[in-house]
């Protein structure tokens, strides 16, 4: 129970940085810190205590197995964050590059 709880409190450190931050870079972060959070959560769902590899094999019967599935989805939505984050970082380095800061409080007045 308290690796859940873990997880809210790993969230709830994205979600200030996000909602609180105004530099686009520490913004990005957040969101990276939100993701891994939900990553975790999702492997914790998926994890039994003393189970084992879901390989079946002559020794396998009876034996209590843990769930490939959110390792699975995990592994996927690593990738797609990867590539989020890659995007997210991009346009960040785009807008210092037109308004010479990362603040989103100057950029957001500039009109042009």
């Amino acid at each position: 129970m308290i690796l859940y709880i873990l997880c809210f409190v790993l969230f709830m450190v994205g979600l200030y940085g996000v909602l609180v931050k105004r530099n686009l870079i520490k913004i990005i972060i957040g969101l990276a810190i939100i993701e891994y959070s939900v990553f975790l959560f999702l492997i914790l769902i998926g994890y039994v205590k003393d189970g084992t590899a879901p390989i079946l094999n002559s020794e396998a019967e009876g034996a209590i197995f843990v769930d490939p599935l959110p390792q699975a989805m995990v592994l996927t939505a690593i990738v797609i964050g990867l590539a989020t984050t890659a995007m997210l970082l991009s346009i960040a380095i785009r807008l210092y590059r037109k308004y010479g800061t990362f603040d989103i409080r100057e950029i957001r007045s500039l009109k042009g």
